[in-house]
């Protein structure tokens, strides 16, 4: 029996508390349950005055407003307050009844711009919630996973120019001259001369005349794009710990260091990182600071037909090479770079039937190169082959992997519409603040651990229907 709404009720007026229309399940109540708000008052107590100016938007709602949006994977602030206006358990969030102006869209860009721009304050809220996070046993930062994940930047890689800039000089560039000089020192070498080259080395790159400060990135099948990079941490549970943010063009084992520094005080004994981190004056850092470090198989960048690397043989006691006929290679010197290079006699080159496998060099000499730190990339195979390490390596997909697969596909963190590095700091900062909140109302809610929950007075609501009546009088009839 098909039926007709006739009476669709349009035009009813009915008193109520607003209490009474958010679910008592809904993700935003256990949210507002889980913590305590009011934290915000103490971080942007010197971004207002006491006793001057009007009357401010309350701080608290008004960072809440961007935690709506990263929650939900809303695509701008604009549409994030038409949301808004049109949404009851948004309203109760905010403290915002039905009748109440939401603020216009420009409030927080404005607000972000005046006060809270080149500050710290959104990292000090993600650090503020990971802090709750820890306050319950929640996270468990002994085995640590480092990632990065490229965030595509608003602009468009068409409009770009061609600008000379500075090389960055590695972090490592200090230690690793030192550590050459005495290696040279050691072999009987004289130490080697700093070009003038080296210190204003240049280089040119794709830089965007939209937002400058992204930059072109291009891997495997993508598209060369302009894009931001955030280096990311965290725990064996999915917990977040950290993030920093970077451009798209620079390398995973060049940003490393700023997210290492602020996650190996956390409690780390393990760090587990894919192949792009597996340089020696990483392994070098990580097992100096008395961590573990897990880095997967590399395979080997050997020219097809030709013998691989390791069939060379390496004899520590002679610091020489043996290379697959038993013949030596001496050391010779070591470079700017940090190697070693030992070569072969020419003379045994020139009659080994295996010469055309060994090298293609034209005065038949082989070079087999060992950088100075080679000695912690061999640690880390050693490390790769114990018991139980493989099964650490293989989470990575159910924790970092998962974390930038969960946060571009349902925080809208796979493109960006703000421009400029500090406010990406700020959408990645609130994106991850909001993934961790998550989680801990959820785990708070499954222990019985929420707050009390707000009365909610649908038993003692009395609700007037009022009907505007269809008679020419347009007479108000109250049911009771």
């Amino acid at each position: 029996m098909m039926s007709k709404n006739n009476d669709l009720k349009r035009n009813q007026i009915q008193f109520f508390a607003i209490e009474d229309l958010v679910p008592k399940d809904h993700l935003l109540r256990d949210i507002e349950r889980a913590i305590d708000f009011d934290f915000i008052y103490d971080l942007v107590e010197d971004k207002y005055s006491s006793n001057l100016g009007r009357p401010s938007i309350d701080p608290a709602m008004l960072i809440k407003i961007p935690l709506i949006q990263y929650l939900y994977g809303i695509r701008s602030m604009r549409q994030t307050i038409k949301e808004i206006e049109v949404n009851i358990a948004y309203r109760w969030f905010l403290g915002l009844d039905l009748t109440q102006k939401v603020p216009h869209f420009s409030t927080f860009g404005k607000n972000y711009t005046r006060r809270f721009k080149n500050t710290d304050l959104f990292e000090q809220i993600f650090i503020k919630i990971l802090e709750e996070c820890f306050k319950f046993d929640y996270v468990d930062p002994t085995t640590t996973y480092i990632d990065a994940t490229h965030i595509k930047a608003c602009a468009n890689k068409n409009k770009s120019i061609k600008k000379v800039v500075k090389k960055e000089s590695r972090f490592y560039e200090k230690d690793l001259k030192e550590e050459i000089k005495n290696d040279r020192k050691k072999h009987g070498k004289k130490p080697l001369k700093e070009k003038k080259e080296d210190k204003d080395k240049t280089k040119k790159v794709n830089t965007s005349t939209t937002d400058p400060e992204s930059g072109l990135f291009h891997k495997g099948e993508h598209k060369r794009v302009f894009a931001y990079t955030s280096q990311t941490a965290c725990d064996k549970n999915g917990w977040i710990l950290g993030y920093t943010i970077h451009a798209g063009n620079k390398h995973d084992s060049t940003t490393f260091p700023e997210i290492y520094e602020k996650v190996k005080d956390l409690g780390a004994q393990t760090v587990v990182m894919d192949a792009g981190y597996k340089i020696p004056a990483i392994a070098k850092r990580v097992i100096e600071d008395g961590i573990t470090p897990v880095l997967p198989y590399k395979r080997p960048m050997t020219k097809k037909g030709f013998f691989y690397k390791k069939e060379y043989v390496y004899d520590q006691y002679y610091d020489c090479y043996i290379c697959p006929n038993n013949h030596v290679l001496k050391y010779s010197t070591t470079n700017r770079n940090g190697y070693r290079e030992y070569k072969s006699d020419k003379n045994i080159c020139k009659a080994c039937p295996d010469l055309n496998q060994c090298t293609n060099s034209k005065n038949h000499t082989k070079v087999v190169t060992r950088h100075v730190w080679q000695k912690y990339i061999e640690k880390c195979e050693d490390i790769r082959h114990t018991l139980g390490t493989k099964i650490i390596y293989k989470k990575r997909k159910e924790t970092i992997e998962r974390i930038f697969g969960n946060a571009k596909e349902n925080h809208g963190m796979r493109y960006t519409q703000e421009y400029g590095k500090a406010r990406m700091k700020m959408k990645v900062g609130l994106t991850f603040a909001c993934m961790n909140l998550k989680k801990l109302a959820k785990m708070k809610k499954k222990q019985g651990l929420l707050g009390p929950l707000t009365p909610v007075f649908s038993q003692l609501s009395l609700f007037f229907n009022f009907r505007i009546s269809s008679t020419k009088s347009s007479a108000l009839s109250l049911v009771a």
